[in-house]
């Protein structure tokens, strides 16, 4: 199996979702079916970068996720781009089978039977400031393969966004959901404003709790207070 692969890195942590702060080896797709405006990944979505992909196999992917793990088994989070346009399938299982837990993020747009042998499947619907609208049709479909452990994460731009949100979480109340203030500083080499970053959270955490919304759990890009936009961290 012959996989796009933009970049495998770690191990570091999780920096968002359900699995924050988690040691971590990443497996970043290349290649995604949608294009939000925000997107803060463009070197796996965009096909003007797809000369910068690697073509690797299955156990390509696997002997550098090894090498960079030290064979210990940990969390292996596929992101992408949207992993779910390609066959991780094969991956999942060697893993596994070796004691690795997998996790996936992705927007719901493709289901694939493999998320049933995932650890953890993050859904992270795409609100309307992204400027792509979401296949409800299609993001059930995910839902009909999903793993025990699945959640919701929803990337808060505006108000907008937020009542889009509240909507989403009517849907689908029996799944966790972790709101995040959207980073709108998307350029890998440029710095992020940490006041400007805190302020979005700070803004997002008071208009949740305000409201007497207080289902979901509010969390920053723990990687973007650390690191910045730097990649492979």
């Amino acid at each position: 199996m012959t996989l796009r692969i933009s970049e495998i890195f770690g191990p570091t942590v999780q920096g968002e979702g359900a699995l924050i702060g988690q040691p971590t080896v990443f497996v970043r797709a290349g290649g995604c079916d949608f294009r939000c405006s925000w997107c803060d990944s463009l070197h796996a979505v965009d096909s003007a970068h797809r000369h910068d992909w690697a073509k690797m196999e299955t156990e390509a992917v696997w002997r550098e996720i090894l090498r960079l793990s030290g064979g210990h088994p940990l969390t292996v989070s596929l992101s992408g781009g949207n992993p779910a346009i390609q066959d991780f399938g094969p991956l999942i299982q060697r893993g596994v089978a070796e004691g690795y837990a997998f996790a996936c993020e992705t927007q719901g747009s493709i289901a694939k039977p493999w998320f049933a042998d995932l650890a953890m499947l993050v859904l992270s619907p795409k609100p309307p400031s992204s400027g792509e609208h979401m296949d409800w049709a299609a993001f059930e479909a995910c839902l009909a393969v999903r793993p025990a452990q699945t959640a919701l994460k929803i990337v808060i731009f505006d108000d907008a966004d937020f009542a889009w949100a509240r909507d989403v979480a009517d849907r689908y109340p029996e799944l966790p959901l972790y709101l995040q203030p959207g980073n709108p500083d998307t350029e890998p080499t440029s710095p992020v404003d940490l006041t400007k970053a805190t302020n979005r959270l700070e803004w997002l955490i008071e208009k949740t709790l305000t409201t007497g919304w207080f289902a979901p759990r509010i969390l920053p890009q723990l990687h973007v207070l650390i690191w910045g936009n730097k990649r492979g961290v």
